[in-house]
C-alpha cells in the first residue's frame, strides 16, 4: 500500500488537489485520442524499429542507429509542426515561445534484448500475438511515452489553445547507459523551471532508490577430484534485469545427485529446469521469469534459484562452488538481503532495499558476481558500505575463500520536496482513472528526474500493474496507451494554458 511522503504533508496534502481537470483540458484529451489514437500507434511502430542499445565504447552521437531514431523522431516533430533542436545526447522538441517552459522528461535509448526470447522481433511492434497489447523493446520504457507525448503536444497545437508556458520535450540518448553527456547538457542549458518524467509510474512519484552495484570475483582454482564438482556456473543478461537464465555444469555426477537436484527443484514456484548429460558432466539450465531489477518480485531469478537447487551438498571451493556457496549462504531466493549480514533496513514511505544478484561474468581470474541494490533513505552510504563489507569479510573468513576485485557502488536515494504541480498530476490522474485520492508514491528505478528542478515522475505504467520494461516480455496495452494520452494531453493543458 502506497503512503504520503511524510516529509511534507502540506505540499502532497489532498486537500490542496483539484476535484477534476478543467472542460478545457477534458475536451482537448478527447479531441487526442479521437483524432490521433492510430496516428500515435504509428509513431510508436515507427520508433521501435531502432534497436538504440548503447553499443561500448561509440558514443551516441557517433552511432549510426542512434542517428537514424533521432532524424525519425525529428522528422515526426516537424510533420506535426513542432520545432525541435538536436543536441547530440539530447532531442528537444517543443511546442509555444515564452520564457516559461514546461519539461517532459524521457529518453530513447533501450535496455539489450535477446530476440530468440520474443514471438517476433523485438523491433517489430507486435499487435498480432497478444491482442491488446503492443509488444517490442522500448513501448514501455521509453518509445511509448515519447510518441504519447508528440501527439499530446500536436492535439494542443491544433486546438490553438493560447500557452502560457512553452511545452518542451527532452529524449535523451544514454538514459540506461551513461548519465555523464546529460549533466554536462545541464551545465550549459537552461532547463525548463517545472518538469515531468514520463519514464516512472503513476499517480506521481516524489521519491526514487539509491541505484548501487556490490560485484565481486571468485577466484579460479585448478580441481582434480573424482567427486562432484562445479565446474562452471553461468547466468544473467544485464544488471538492471532480474535474470530469466541460469546454468551449470556438474563434472563426476551421478544419478543420485541428479535426483536430489530435481527434488530440491520441485520445490521451488515459477521455474523450469532442464537436465542434459555430458559423458559423466550434469548439465543444469534454468529458466526464471525476467524483470526491471527495481522490482524483483515481478520475477523469478534464475541465478538464486538455481543455486538453491544445487544446495544438496557442500561443493569444493573452486570459483563456481564458491560462488554457489556464496549465493545461498548470504542472498538466498529472498528479495531483501536480510540473509546478508545486518544490511537490510527499510524506510516507511519508500519501503526495503531490494537486494538481487542480476549478472554473472566469466574472466580470466574468476568468476565476477553482481548484485544490483536499490536503497531507500534510512542509512548513510557509508553505514551500508561498512555492513556489506563486514557481511564479506565474515564470510570470507568462514569460507577460506579470499575474493578478488571487490568493489561497492552505492548512489543516493532520490526524495522531491520541490513540485507545486504534484497536485494537478493527481487530480487529472484521479480523474482518468477513477482512483479516488490518489497519493504520491516511491519507486525502485532510477530516472532522470533527479537532474531535473521539481521534476516528479507521471506514468506510463499504472500502480498495482506489471511494469514490463527491461524484461523479455516489453509490452504497453492499447488501453494504457489511449489512457496515457489523455492524461498527458490534459496535464499540459492544465499546466501550460
Amino acid at each position: 500500500m502506497f503512503k504520503v511522503l511524510p516529509l511534507i504533508p502540506l505540499l502532497f496534502s489532498p486537500l490542496l488537489f483539484a476535484k477534476e481537470p478543467g472542460e478545457l483540458a477534458k475536451a482537448t484529451a478527447e479531441y487526442a485520442v479521437t483524432t490521433y489514437q492510430q496516428a500515435m500507434v504509428d509513431s510508436l511502430k515507427s520508433l521501435v524499429r531502432h534497436n538504440t542499445v548503447a553499443v561500448e565504447g561509440v558514443p551516441s552521437p557517433d552511432n549510426p542507429v542512434h542517428q537514424a531514431f533521432k532524424q525519425d523522431l525529428i522528422q515526426q516533430a516537424g510533420e506535426l509542426g513542432l520545432d525541435y533542436q538536436d543536441y547530440g545526447y539530447v532531442v528537444v522538441i517543443g511546442l509555444g515561445e515564452g520564457p516559461e517552459r514546461i519539461g517532459l522528461v524521457t529518453h530513447g535509448d533501450i535496455q539489450p534484448v535477446n530476440p530468440d526470447k520474443w514471438a517476433k522481433s523485438p523491433f517489430e511492434l507486435d499487435m498480432t500475438t497478444e491482442p491488446g497489447k503492443l509488444l517490442g523493446r522500448g513501448t514501455e520504457d521509453d518509445k511509448g511515452p515519447i510518441s504519447t507525448a508528440l501527439y499530446a503536444m500536436k492535439a494542443i497545437k491544433d486546438q490553438q489553445i493560447p500557452l502560457t508556458k512553452r511545452i518542451e520535450l527532452y529524449v535523451y540518448m544514454a538514459e540506461e547507459s551513461d548519465w555523464a553527456p546529460l549533466q554536462a547538457f545541464i551545465k550549459t542549458h537552461e532547463l525548463p523551471e517545472l518538469n515531468i518524467t514520463i519514464d516512472t509510474e503513476y499517480p506521481v512519484v516524489t521519491a526514487e532508490k539509491g541505484y548501487g552495484t556490490l560485484s565481486m570475483t571468485f577466484p579460479h582454482h585448478s580441481l582434480s577430484s573424482e567427486s562432484p564438482y562445479l565446474e562452471s556456473f553461468e547466468g544473467g543478461f544485464f544488471g538492471s534485469q532480474i535474470p530469466e537464465d541460469a546454468r551449470a555444469v556438474i563434472a563426476n555426477a551421478s544419478q543420485a545427485l541428479l535426483e536430489r537436484i530435481k527434488q530440491k527443484a520441485a520445490a521451488q514456484t515459477g521455474m523450469q529446469y532442464d537436465y542434459q548429460w555430458r559423458d559423466d558432466s550434469l548439465i543444469v539450465t534454468a529458466l526464471g521469469r525476467s524483470a526491471h531489477s527495481s522490482k524483483p518480485e515481478n520475477g523469478v531469478n534464475a541465478i538464486t534459484h538455481l543455486a538453491e537447487a544445487l544446495d544438496v551438498q557442500s561443493w569444493p571451493t573452486n570459483a563456481a562452488g564458491a560462488l554457489v556457496t556464496f549465493i545461498n549462504e548470504q542472498l538466498g531466493t529472498g528479495l531483501y538481503g536480510k540473509k546478508f549480514g545486518d544490511i537490510a533496513y527499510e524506510d516507511a514511505f519508500m519501503g526495503p532495499m531490494t537486494v538481487s544478484p542480476t549478472v554473472i561474468k566469466q574472466l580470466d581470474a574468476g568468476i565476477q558476481l553482481n548484485i544490483n541494490i536499490r536503497r531507500p533513505r534510512g542509512k548513510t552510504a557509508e553505514q551500508l558500505e561498512q555492513e556489506i563489507n563486514q557481511a564479506v569479510d565474515n564470510w570470507q573468513v568462514s569460507s577460506g575463500v579470499i575474493l578478488l576485485d571487490r568493489n561497492n557502488r552505492i548512489d543516493d536515494p532520490f526524495v522531491q520536496t520541490d513540485a507545486p504541480h504534484v497536485g494537478t498530476l493527481l487530480s487529472v490522474f484521479s480523474h482518468y482513472s477513477g482512483m479516488e485520492d490518489a497519493q504520491p508514491v516511491s519507486i525502485g528505478g532510477a530516472s532522470n528526474s533527479r537532474l531535473f528542478p521539481t521534476a516528479v515522475g507521471f506514468g506510463p505504467s499504472m500502480p498495482g500493474e506489471e511494469y514490463t520494461g527491461h524484461s523479455e516480455h516489453e509490452f504497453i496495452s492499447l488501453e494504457q496507451f489511449v489512457l496515457n494520452l489523455k492524461m498527458y494531453t490534459a496535464v499540459l493543458v492544465e499546466l501550460a494554458h
